[in-house]
């Protein structure tokens, strides 16, 4: 039997520090001590932190005190009671993310705004306190412990020039582990990041999903594979496909985990465990459930929704409700591990990621990732869609032939998109279906060059030319 996620014996312990019912003198210094965590005992927690947080928020938010005003001021009696809260969504905080704190500005220093594109107005601002901070770096602490240990060595392919960046808070959670984090920032040179990999020895990289599979195949064509030694992986930032995930793992020989997080949800979110089958989620700190993206009907565990994430214990700018726009499921049945912790899929997308074409039918970049992803030679793809052209631009590990890859592309888009299968439930809501391959003309473009070297990663993502809206 696989061990069993570092998180459940750290959120049993957080439940009874936050309830002052600390059992054992010994226990925050060996965390091994806990008992198992019990569900019965989360969810109850889980209960009463979110009915502290809403009156906290209706208390103290201005945005809240409105969208909460209609509600009665009784407490909810159980989870399943989460329906007569109503939604907050990208568009509220776009609106006036000011209206959302509940503390003064000065007690949440920490500030992230965040551009999203096709949208007008405002960007999202995130506020958060040192508390708030403080929470993640405990998850990221006991999380990473999954797959680093004592003496090893970490390079985060991450900003990390402020201590509450990615990379700072990893930084600061992996020295409680006495593993050393480097944070290289992200990659626009393949060669420093290559180097900087075999002369720090190091064991673990974090990173966004494209950049690590890309990294990986430049050191493959290069040949120098054999001079790292890195054992362990962990994507984060965008949905990682499982033909990313099993080509990394191919060429380090590593293991490949994934981590989900939001800037909403305070970046830590949830991260597998040891079995690598669905994140475990930090469920002391963040509510999670699974809608109908149409309705906002909670859906049964399986049953693929949308995302919907309310923060507990957060203290600058509580978030109740939050749609998050990520596609995924809750993962039935109970871990091999033995947690009781909840387990969430990788994401399969986002709601509004499928463009809509002209002659009818939708282009999501998952179809696109399945068809070009498994292409040797590949290092990233970008994807334009203008009228009725598909611009493909792949860009190729040196020695590469581009005409070879380009026809094997072209074939390998063609044929994906004919035989797209039966839409999951999910889909079906949103009407995100295929199309017929002659529906779409496919150009392509091979560059050697390294993608990223004259501007910074995006999430990926299909460009949509002005004609085509």
């Amino acid at each position: 039997m696989p061990a069993i996620t570092p998180l459940d014996a750290w959120i049993a312990r957080r439940i009874s520090q936050d309830r002052g019912q600390m059992q054992h003198p010994g226990l925050e210094q060996n965390p091994e001590m806990a008992a198992p965590l019990d569900r019965n005992t989360l969810e109850a927690y889980q209960r009463d932190a979110l009915n502290q947080t809403v009156a906290y928020a209706r208390n103290t938010s201005p945005f809240y005190r409105d969208h909460l005003a209609s509600l009665p001021e009784t407490p909810l009696a159980g989870l399943d009671d989460l329906a007569r809260l109503p939604f907050t969504t990208a568009a509220d905080l776009h609106q006036g993310s000011m209206r959302f704190l509940c503390v003064s500005q000065s007690l949440a220093p920490h500030v992230v705004s965040l551009n999203t594109s096709g949208t007008t107005g405002q960007p999202k601002r995130l506020f958060f306190s040192e508390e708030d901070l403080e929470r993640t770096v405990d998850f990221f602490h006991h999380g990473m412990s999954t797959f680093v240990s004592h003496g090893q060595r970490v390079l985060t392919l991450m900003p990390g020039a402020r201590a509450s960046s990615v990379g700072g808070l990893l930084t600061s959670a992996l020295a409680r582990l006495n593993v050393t984090n480097f944070v290289h920032g992200f990659v626009a040179d393949p060669q420093a990041a290559s180097r900087e990999i075999a002369d720090k020895s190091i064991d673990c990289l974090v990173g966004l999903p494209s950049q690590v599979l890309a990294l990986a195949r430049h050191m493959e064509a290069e040949g120098t594979c054999a001079a790292c030694r890195i054992s362990s992986v962990l994507l984060s930032g965008d949905h990682a496909p499982a033909i990313m995930m099993e080509e990394i793992a191919r060429i380090w020989g590593c293991r490949v985990f994934t981590h989900y997080g939001l800037t909403e949800t305070g970046l830590g979110g949830g991260v597998e465990c040891a079995t690598r089958d669905g994140c475990h989620l930090r469920e002391v700190d963040l509510l999670f459930e699974i809608v109908d993206p149409v309705t906002g009907a909670a859906f049964p565990d399986g049953v693929p929704g949308e995302v919907v994430v309310t923060t507990l214990n957060r203290e600058a700018m509580p978030l109740i409700r939050y749609r998050t726009g990520d596609l995924a499921r809750f993962l039935p049945g109970r871990c091999p591990c033995g947690t009781t912790l909840r387990r969430l899929s990788r994401i399969d997308g986002r709601i509004n990621e499928p463009v809509r074409l002209p002659q009818g039918g939708r282009l999501s970049v998952r179809h696109l990732d399945q068809a070009l992803l498994p292409l040797s030679g590949l290092l990233h793809y970008r994807a334009h869609l203008h009228r009725k052209t598909l611009l493909l631009t792949l860009y190729a590990t040196q020695g590469t032939e581009p005409g070879i890859l380009s026809s094997r592309a072209m074939e390998a888009v063609a044929t994906a998109l004919a035989q797209q299968p039966e839409a999951a439930p999910a889909e079906r809501k949103t009407q995100s279906v295929g199309f017929p391959a002659e529906s779409l003309r496919l150009e392509t473009q091979v560059l050697a060059a390294w993608p990223w070297a004259s501007q910074g990663p995006m999430k990926s993502r299909i460009v949509v030319s002005e004609a085509n809206q």
